[in-house]
């Protein structure tokens, strides 16, 4: 039997096995980022992140330590959350997205469920990364700046 959208769960955590999570529902956003923070945050070409609800987002167990990035062209941060132990990236919030909380894409028990939507920050990707079709592709966020900025 097939469980229904609204009560879909998933089941992930890091690589050593001290932080498992698990997110109900679907995500609310999917995306790959080529910027730079992510190349250098993953070790690897991009990052991929599965957005939920913070509600829809449960540590179940393990400590996660928290860095905080301000981007140096919109000024906004990003909470990087962390294992302690094995130092895997499992989570992550954005001031530009209030009440989300990312799932890095790798992180679940089987990723290959994911689908990213949109591949963002195409201007800082490796010349050999090519967007799948049917992806929306951006060469800088899809969020948009605030207006003091």
């Amino acid at each position: 039997m097939k469980k229904s959208e609204a009560s879909a769960s998933r089941e992930g955590g890091c690589l050593c096995g001290s932080v498992r999570y698990r997110v109900t529902g679907e995500p609310v956003r999917s995306s790959a980022c080529h910027c730079t923070y992510c190349q250098r945050r993953t070790g690897s070409a991009f990052g991929v992140g599965a957005y939920f609800r913070e509600n829809d987002v449960e540590i179940m167990r393990g400590e996660l330590k928290t860095y905080e990035y301000r981007s140096d062209e919109s000024g906004r941060w990003l909470k990087t959350q962390f294992c302690t132990g094995c130092g895997s990236t499992v989570t992550w919030t954005a001031e530009a997205l209030p009440g989300l909380r990312a799932i890095a894409g790798g992180s679940f028990d089987d990723p290959k469920w994911l689908r990213p939507a949109r591949f963002v920050w195409m201007r800082s990707a490796h010349p050999w990364v090519v967007a799948p079709h049917g992806v929306d592709v951006f060469q800088e966020g899809t969020i948009q700046k605030p207006a003091n900025q």
